[in-house]
């Protein structure tokens, strides 16, 4: 289990802040100026909040960054007597904006942090003030939404493989050792940049699942997954109008193996058609670790713009 202090060799010297306000121990980043503009950073899986390290740096200086851990990831607790399907975290989600009572908050969302982060603009769209998908689906009511998972599981091997291991009931003995073989399962995901695997990374990611308890929540988003056990939140007609009026921002890696543009941009167009899309190429799915620099001057100048 990571220690709350761990800085991993300073490569994430953020303060840790707690709140039990979810029904368990949820850890969170927050940088940078308290009235400054809110930016809630979002992970998936099976990463935390290390993923945004370099772009909090970079952020803090001007905006608020606020970046927590999932229920089962990162700093976070991994309480046995919940589920960590979709919804869940959805619910985890919004009790922290409540408790901390965040208000014009600029989503930046990777993986599931997608559905998560629109699962709470669907609850609480007054909250929210932009949108910012990183490889990151933007499911908000769409009819295609089954047709588009389906088709993109066909050409993932992450998906083919979560289908298959479920299937042979070794989904739970893989992913209950991610802390030895979390290297293959994020390489399988995608990501393009191998110069950043040494020892500190490697621990940071890793550490997090020492035993199979502890994997209980990347355990729960495959087996979700498998099982069709999410619940994708669904807007109401003033909320689907509300955030398609915000400011939005997609931004996609396109060597990403594991959700593909095709199958997932078209979400983002429908709710957001005069958005800009902006692809990286030669950049995999994890885009925050391949290329932080160029998706944080991104970033910067939506801000800016908006």
């Amino acid at each position: 289990m990571i220690r709350p202090d761990d800085t991993f060799d300073g490569t994430f010297p953020f303060r840790p802040h707690f709140t039990d306000a979810p029904g368990f121990r949820m850890h969170y980043v927050d940088e940078g100026p308290r009235d400054g503009e809110i930016i809630l950073c979002l992970h998936g899986e099976p990463t935390w909040s290390y993923l945004f390290r370099h772009l909090i740096a970079s952020l803090s200086g001007t905006y608020r960054v606020i970046a927590p851990d999932h229920m089962g990831f990162g700093k976070s607790a991994t309480p046995r007597e919940r589920t960590y399907w979709l919804q869940d975290h959805v619910d985890n989600l919004e009790r922290f904006v409540l408790a901390l009572d965040l208000r014009g908050i600029t989503l930046l969302m990777h993986d599931f942090g997608g559905p998560v982060g629109m699962g709470l603009a669907a609850r609480h769209p007054e909250r929210i003030a932009r949108i910012v998908s990183a490889n990151g689906p933007t499911p908000f009511g769409q009819d295609s939404l089954p047709a588009r998972l389906a088709a993109n599981a066909r050409e993932s091997p992450w998906f083919q493989w979560i289908l298959k291991a479920n299937e042979e009931h070794r989904l739970e003995t893989v992913l209950g050792e991610l802390g030895f073989n979390i290297l293959s399962t994020l390489k399988l995901n995608g990501f393009e940049n191998h110069a950043l695997i040494d020892d500190t990374w490697l621990r940071a990611y890793g550490s997090r699942y020492a035993t199979p308890a502890d994997c209980a929540g990347p355990i729960g988003w495959a087996k979700g997954f498998a099982t069709g056990a999410h619940r994708f939140e669904t807007p109401d007609a003033a909320a689907r109008e509300a955030i398609r009026a915000r400011p939005a921002l997609a931004i996609w890696g396109q060597a990403d193996r594991t959700l593909h543009a095709q199958h997932f941009l078209p979400l983002f167009r429908d709710l957001f058609a005069r958005a800009d899309v902006h692809t990286l190429p030669g950049v995999g799915h994890y885009c925050i670790e391949d290329a932080p620099a160029a998706i944080g001057t991104l970033v910067t100048e939506f801000m800016r713009a908006t």
